[in-house]
């Protein structure tokens, strides 16, 4: 099946735009504010005032777009946008008014930040982002030419600006695009693992359904079936009980229970068939639901063994915890029996018993010899119950489990505890979104890196040859420092992780052309136009160190940073005008990748777990929308399917308007339980599934004293399930109605399979007649069924032929 649709973000794209308008914000209004300040310290005292005016306003718009994080409803997309224009007009004109090279840098700084940070805090509205990028254009030439009459605006720095915003948005849109893509895939995966689960649950729905039948309507059918003479009276509650159970859905059981008092209420019994409880339960025992009433069910269910086989009439029930869990024991003195001998379509210890305590995670064991009594003994362990149920949920039915022997393995008891299989699956969403989000915040700067250093950094420094000394080692620095992005651009773009010795030999490269240009470089103009390095050093020292902390790169940029500071001390002592150039451009560049380096950690740390546990939580409500969805359909289905037969019979039985006397009576309840004995071997894993359900119809004639010959011919083929039912059913209804003697047939051919049975007294009926079509599915066309009928004897054949196109091979 394919995964639905997505509308509109999921978890990681939606997490990674609330992240990114957040870091918008705050990077722009930190280096806004910092760049303000220093600003206003280079300035002339008599300019401070008139500064102040402009600034503090753009501070305070700030500060509101800071608390508009906190309560966005507070405050419309329209007046955001004004905030955000504000800041942008208030800087630019505060450029002529402190005048002087620090203005300049001050301004393109604030500028230069507020253009990138809008691309990210309006990343889903592109046009207000580009209109804001464009009014921070235009301020800045404006700021320019009234700061410097008569001359002409400074283009480069409006070109700086526009590729500053086309890398913003370029990498914001690969970041956007990894995210939505590691949504698709993890939704895609969790739309197989839903169908996994929605399959396990129905199939452990469907397993404890057939296990609920068979402890109640055939159990009631079969023991009505097999004679008069007996005292009726407990029949008309039990059929009224068994219809209760079977309209109830299964699997919806909810909270806990006391398994105390819960065993307190096991029937015993009526008449000659009452066991004698003997209890002794150490209470209360709270334990789920679940595990709670499946316990109860099979210890029901063992009773009634009990009372049918083991030939004694008392029975000892023991109840005690260990641990966080529980243990029952019921045990008898009678004549035992060899749990290896039963047949695997026998279903009151495999299904009844066994079965539902694997469902709900825990065990059950059954310990018997002849003439040595039974015990069978149920275990739930609370810490255990995860990882047990995990391992149900894969299986595809329930095999017959190995510790059901004599003597019971104590190795399969206590298992190994491992993490839950849903811990599992969210560590490795968690884990594949990471790997999305790396890569692309790795390709971004990458593309950031390579951008900047083949436009602004080459012009610079092809520009200024004359001002380095010397200028080959510049040259040279600027080719090591390409060397080192397309080594690691080569490992990122094959899907590579980059080896550790590569990595760190070219970080070595990178601090190596920092410190090369740092001192070939005359002191005053660091940090300045000439400086080709010092804004793109940072880039690709961020593009190597993207999965470590941000500790070990804001190492880095301390050392970066020293360098150049120590090659200006060993000059002389700069000027409070030069510590504010150089604390402006080191905020603008190195400060802005810190931050950058900070919201990569927290995308890969923060975003990503977070990304993965929304999945997850969304996730598991459509999960159990889908159980519970399919569980009532499910149930709506098999409850149909009983209606016309079985839900008529126990109607009739539970108010009295049905006579167990009444041999018409009891063999339509040998046909409907031979039924559901069919029902409940379509579960087996058999190699022939169609001689196992009929088979299962067998034995329960045999139990009613019909002596029955079984044959096979030719080489069992696969037949599909709803075939097999109608090709069964007919057999069953002559099987039921049959007093002594029964043939049943089956022939396989190259292209056919063929369903005979021939009985010799047969009694008649409206089911003889119609030649038991199933009561609830519609007879396909493939499936013919004959009927001749001589006196007595009746034969019966359904016949199945193999279409062209159905691939399957009967030979």
């Amino acid at each position: 099946m394919a995964a639905e649709p997505i509308e509109g973000p999921r978890s990681s794209e939606r997490l990674l735009i609330l992240a990114l308008e957040r870091f918008g914000v705050w990077l722009r209004s930190i280096v806004v504010c910092l760049c303000g300040v220093l600003g206003v310290v280079s300035a002339d005292a008599a300019e401070v005032p008139l500064a102040l005016s402009l600034l503090v306003p753009a501070f305070l718009a700030c500060g509101v777009r800071l608390y508009s994080l906190r309560r966005p409803r507070l405050f419309p997309l329209a007046l955001l946008w004004t905030l955000d224009a504000a800041v942008v007009v208030l800087t630019g004109l505060s450029q002529p008014v402190i005048g002087g090279e620090a203005a300049n840098v001050m301004v393109e700084a604030m500028v230069g930040i507020s253009v990138v940070a809008f691309q990210y805090e309006w990343a889903t509205r592109p046009v207000a982002g580009a209109a804001l990028a464009a009014l921070g254009a235009g301020v800045s030439v404006l700021g320019d030419v009234l700061s410097s009459p008569g001359q002409g605006p400074d283009v480069v720095p409006l070109v700086r600006m526009l590729i500053q915003v086309g890398l913003s948005r370029a990498a914001y849109l690969i970041v956007r695009g990894l995210a939505r893509a590691a949504d698709r895939s993890a939704a895609v995966r969790a739309e197989a693992r839903r169908e996994m689960e929605v399959a396990a649950a129905r199939r452990a729905t469907e397993r404890e359904y057939l296990a609920t039948l068979h402890d109640t309507a055939s159990a009631t059918l079969l023991m009505v079936s097999q004679g008069d003479g007996r005292d009726w009276s407990w029949l008309p509650p039990r059929a009224r009980q068994d219809l209760e159970a079977m309209s109830a859905v299964p699997g919806f059981e909810t909270g806990s229970v006391d398994l105390a008092a819960l065993l307190g209420c096991v029937p015993e019994g009526e008449g000659q068939a009452r066991v004698r409880l003997k209890t002794r339960i150490d209470g209360p025992l709270a334990i789920p639901s679940g595990p709670g009433l499946a316990i109860f069910n099979g210890v029901r269910e063992a009773v009634t063994n009990v009372a049918r086989h083991a030939g004694v009439r008392e029975a000892e029930l023991r109840a005690w915890t260990e641990g966080d869990g529980a243990v029952v024991e019921l045990s008898d003195a009678g004549r035992g029996f060899d749990p290896e001998s039963v047949p695997a379509r026998r279903r009151g210890i495999n299904g009844s018993i066994i079965g539902r305590m694997h469902a709900v995670g825990g065990s059950a064991t059954v310990t018997s010899r002849p003439d040595t009594g039974t015990r069978v003994q149920w275990r739930w362990h609370g810490s255990a119950r995860a990882s047990q149920a995990g391992d149900s949920a894969q299986a595809t039915g329930i095999p017959r489990p190995s510790h059901v022997t004599g003597v019971p393995r104590q190795s399969q008891a206590t298992g190994v505890p491992r993490p839950p299989r849903a811990q599992v699956q969210h560590t490795a969403d968690v884990r594949f979104i990471r790997g999305r989000l790396l890569y692309g915040t790795q390709l971004a700067v990458l593309l950031i890196s390579l951008v900047w250093q083949f436009t602004i950094s080459l012009r610079r420094l092809v520009v200024h040859q004359d001002m380095y000394r010397p200028a080959w080692a510049q040259t040279a620095a600027f080719v090591c420092l390409a060397a080192v992005a397309v080594i690691g651009g080569a490992y990122l773009l094959r899907g590579r992780r980059i080896p550790p010795r590569v990595r760190w030999l070219s970080l070595g490269s990178v601090l190596a052309v920092s410190a090369v240009c740092a001192f070939t470089l005359p002191p005053e103009q660091s940090t300045g136009a000439p400086d080709w390095a010092f804004g793109v050093v940072g880039w690709h020292a961020l593009f190597l160190l993207a999965d470590l902390r941000v500790r070990v790169y804001a190492a880095f940029l301390a050392a970066h940073v020293g360098l150049n500071a120590t090659a200006v001390f060993l000059s002389g002592e700069p000027t409070v005008a030069q510590w504010a150039i150089m604390g402006i451009s080191t905020i603008g560049s190195c400060g802005f990748q810190l931050s950058v380096g900070v919201l990569m950690t927290y995308l890969l740390h923060g975003t990503a777990p977070a990304a993965g546990t929304a999945a997850a939580r969304e996730e598991e409500l459509r999960t159990r929308e889908r159980i519970h969805e399919d569980m009532q359909r499910d149930h709506k289905e098999r409850y149909r399917a009983l209606t016309a037969t079985t839900v008529p019979l126990l109607v009739g039985l539970g108010h009295g308007v049905l006579s167990p006397h009444d041999e018409e009576v009891r063999l339509r309840c040998g046909v409907e339980a031979a039924r559901m004995r069919r029902l409940f071997a379509e579960s087996d894993a058999v190699l022939d599934p169609l001689l196992n359900e009929l088979r299962a119809c067998v034995e329960v004639a045999e139990h009613q004293g019909v002596t029955v010959s079984l044959a096979v011919r030719g080489r069992p083929g696969e037949v599909p399930v709803e075939v097999r039912r109608e090709l069964i059913d007919p057999v069953a209804v002559i099987l039921g109605r049959t007093r002594s003697t029964a043939r049943v047939t089956v022939v396989w051919t190259p292209h056919a399979v063929r369903v005979s049975v021939v009985s010799e007294d047969c009694a008649g009926g409206r089911d003889t007649d119609e030649a038991a079509q199933t009561p609830g599915l519609a007879t396909t066309a493939q499936v013919a069924v004959e009927r001749t009928t001589r006196g007595g004897s009746v034969w019966v054949e359904a016949g199945w032929s193999r279409p062209a196109a159905s691939g399957v091979d009967l030979t």
